[in-house]
């Protein structure tokens, strides 16, 4: 219930314009390098594409954090209360930063960048009423609106470099565009019967509607619930039956319940292995491939592709992927 209350909160401030507004800057009063702070690091590399070296930008969560039990940190609040614009993913995945965001929302710009995408194109949290499944950053098209919603914030925040802004969007959309057609292109190779996907908990649900698997979790979309027994039981039966031979851990969710899975099934005759370790709701390591969007995503795909029996490149779409 909690749940669903802040989420009608956060909808009408946003509505109401509350986290878009707050202090405004003119250029020319602006120092630069000004500061961006996000919340998880995918939506940080998307600002980073867009504004170059006109502003710092801070993720506060980074690799191996699990955003859906992050609660911040003294220093995390100071920071946004020093930055000068602040983006979030929304759609409840920072719950429980919920009460601070309103808060710094009535001081400085504060941006859901998810609230342009079209909700007739989201996917519902089976757990929450009137709720949805915040791991857009799963389906490359979907991010898309991300780009945009963060290069139009930063153009209204610094409107004298907005054209800088708008050809570096351009620029990294093309590499996106390049992304998507990449991931549909290599999981067409998975055989007919082999397109399931078993993850530690259900953050790959966008993944699955976008590129053609079906998709299943231990946990539910959120972390915050665990999968009970019969979860387990169910699930190991589905394996059994359906002959699945990998499922996959996730860097941001414990293994205990997916490694019950793979016992359960093989007390049944049936062996299971880890197809690979998935970034889910945060990137891999700071500094390389992997911890930026393009990077996670490739890895994912590409991990998954070939644990399925399809084929993908080992070293990935742009042949830097750590082996």
């Amino acid at each position: 219930m909690k749940r669903i209350i802040f989420f009608l909160i956060v909808s009408f401030c946003i509505a109401g314009g509350v986290f878009a507004g707050g202090r405004s800057e003119s250029s020319a009063s602006l120092s630069y390098p000004y500061s961006i702070v996000t919340t998880t690091g995918m939506i940080g590399d998307v600002a980073r594409a867009v504004v170059g070296r006109r502003a710092d930008v801070h993720s506060l969560m980074g690799e191996d954090i699990d955003p859906h039990l992050y609660r911040p940190t003294r220093s995390d609040v100071a920071r946004m209360q020093q930055a000068d614009m602040i983006f979030y993913n929304g759609l409840m995945l920072e719950g429980r930063m919920g009460d601070t965001l309103v808060q710094l929302a009535r001081t400085r710009p504060v941006y859901a960048v998810t609230e342009r995408v079209d909700q007739n194109v989201l996917l519902d949290d089976d757990e929450y009423e009137e709720a949805f499944d915040p791991h857009l950053w799963m389906d490359v098209r979907l991010w898309m609106n991300v780009v945009d919603v963060i290069t139009d914030a930063v153009s209204e925040f610094d409107p004298a470099h907005a054209d800088e802004y708008r050809a570096r969007a351009d620029e990294y959309l093309v590499e996106l565009e390049r992304l998507d057609e990449y991931v549909r292109g290599i999981v067409a190779t998975i055989p007919d019967g082999k397109r399931v996907l078993i993850t530690a908990h259900d953050a790959f649900g966008y993944f699955g509607a976008a590129y053609g698997l079906e998709v299943l979790g231990v946990q539910g979309i959120s972390t915050e619930s665990e999968a009970g027994i019969q979860d387990i039981n169910n699930l190991v039966q589905f394996v059994v039956e359906n002959r699945i031979g990998a499922v996959f851990a996730e860097t941001t969710v414990p293994d205990r319940a997916l490694g019950a899975v793979i016992e359960g099934a093989r007390a049944r005759g049936r062996e299971v292995v880890i197809g690979g370790e998935l970034f889910s709701d945060a990137m891999g390591p700071g500094g390389t491939y992997e911890g930026t969007y393009i990077g996670m995503i490739d890895h994912n795909a590409t991990t998954i592709v070939r644990a399925l029996g399809g084929t993908a490149p080992e070293s990935g779409m742009n042949g830097k992927l750590s082996r």
